[in-house]
């Protein structure tokens, strides 16, 4: 029987995304999956988008992430991103995009440290949907009393250098998939200036800079050592990330995926600057340089040190990428399912793809030597989980990646069989789920999954259109 979880009333509705929904639906013969395409791609646009124009007529856009009513710098971009190729065709569609960018930056400048920012005061209540009503839209949050400089307007202040990395990923795609140049203004400069500025201060050469974090909790992957600097690190290039894309505190503050994602998002910083901000100064006082060329720079640098500092010799998988290090020749091996994670690098930043440094990692992270990564007694399922979640809990985010970053047909039919199976009878997918009891999940509301999922299918009519013909249960 077919679970329709689509609200009667969509947050906002395309009229190309549901041509694409009808489109590939009818590719697709398994009637679980096919379900699930039709439940998830549009799930973010369904449930979790509110827009609006400004006083001054620009398009604003705030997305939530599902079950927690807040924007994460993160989610909000992964959310959308899928919708991408089709911006192009709809004018209301890109202005929705247009206005996330526009708004992002403004999260940006208010604390480039924060991860997540609540409802703000100038953006309407929303009307009820799902399970996000107008009486939940407030300034109120769970952590403002975090020992950190809550700034009003911050739901909550985690430094991840991925919050950072993900507005530019999204701002480049969005230039490439329209050529609208309307988002590249003043206050997008700026906080593309401080978004740098940040990172450059999280090498932290000369000094510790100016975060600090620490929570009243007994959650110890809620607050941060050492006074609320994290561990002690030796500086070699690297940006230090004091918490991971899953919200967790860094063990080593050296992040190794969010680094090799910083990499790519500074080349693409630059590039957009070149043809928006050529002449654009680094800083109010430089003496010429510009901000591409420190970009660049930086970019440079950070690759350089993740080369010498981020790769060890595993003596069964030979050299592989570890998870984080500190710069003192310590590093942590393992992988988690939130991304940037080492199995998303290839998604990520295409030029991993090929190389056997990844080809070993994600060796690594596919077997019970990542000790995060759990299957199921009779072996149906078998994913990388989150120590977010707790052990064994695998998560369908790191399914969906698995599946995106590989080239092997029977492997992908596996993965979508795996993600047939573990909806727990929703339809839709969620946060985690328990290897022996898929019906056992977290999150049942989880916009970054459900539309990831969507990506992913959007992907394999593309590049493997005859798979959506074969029942999952059959491929797999």
């Amino acid at each position: 029987m077919s679970l329709n979880q689509r609200p009667a009333r969509a947050q906002f509705s395309s009229p190309i995304i549901e041509a694409t929904l009808r489109q590939i639906a009818a590719q697709i013969s398994d009637p679980a999956l096919r379900q699930l395409w039709l439940n998830c791609y549009p799930n973010t646009l369904d449930t979790t988008v509110f827009y609006r124009e400004d006083e001054q007529g620009q398009p604003d856009t705030w997305v939530i992430t599902g079950d927690i009513n807040a924007l994460w710098l993160r989610d909000s971009s992964a959310q959308v991103w899928p919708y991408l190729p089709f911006a192009s065709q709809d004018a209301e569609l890109a202005k929705l995009i247009a206005g996330l960018i526009r708004r992002q930056a403004r999260c940006i400048l208010l604390d480039p440290y924060a991860n997540a920012f609540s409802w703000p005061n100038d953006f309407p209540r929303p009307r009820a949907v799902s399970k996000i009503d107008s009486a939940q839209a407030d300034q109120s949050g769970e952590w403002l009393g975090d020992h950190t400089t809550m700034l009003p307007g911050a739901h909550e202040r985690k430094w991840e250098l991925d919050s950072l990395c993900y507005p530019i990923r999204l701002a480049h795609g969005y230039w490439q998939a329209t050529q609208d140049a309307s988002v590249f203004d003043a206050h997008w400069l700026a906080a593309m200036r401080l978004a740098v500025s940040t990172m450059q201060a999280q090498q932290r050469k000369h000094d510790a800079g100016p975060y600090r974090f620490t929570r009243t909790t007994h959650w110890q992957s809620d607050t941060l050592p050492c006074n609320g600097m994290g561990n002690p690190l030796k500086p070699v290039g690297l940006i230090a990330s004091m918490f991971r894309p899953s919200d967790d505190a860094c063990i080593l503050p050296f992040l190794v995926p969010s680094n090799l994602f910083a990499v790519v998002s500074l080349r693409q910083l630059a590039s957009l600057l070149d043809i928006h901000f050529p002449t654009a100064p680094a800083t109010e006082h430089d003496d010429g340089t510009t901000l591409a060329q420190r970009c660049r720079a930086l970019a440079d640098e950070v690759e350089t040190a993740l080369h010498q500092h981020a790769q060890v010799q595993h003596p069964k998988y030979g050299t592989i990428w570890s998870y984080e290090v500190d710069g003192y020749g310590n590093a942590l091996m393992m992988d988690d399912a939130n991304v940037p994670s080492l199995l998303s690098l290839p998604y990520l930043d295409t030029s991993h793809s090929n190389t056997e440094v990844y080809a070993n990692t994600r060796r690594f992270i596919l077997s019970s030597d990542n000790p995060w990564f759990f299957h199921s007694a009779d072996q149906q399922f078998a994913g990388v989980g989150s120590p977010h979640t707790l052990a064994p809990r695998i998560w369908p985010m790191s399914i969906i990646m698995q599946a995106l970053t590989s080239t092997d047909a029977a492997e992908i039919c596996r993965c979508l069989a795996m993600l047939c199976a573990s909806d727990g009878g929703t339809a839709l997918m969620h946060e985690s789920f328990h290897p022996d009891a898929p019906s056992d999940f977290t999150r049942g509301w989880f916009a970054w999954a459900n539309t990831l999922f969507g990506e992913l299918i959007l992907n394999i009519a593309q590049q493997h259109p005859t798979l959506l013909a074969t029942p999952a249960k059959e491929a797999a």
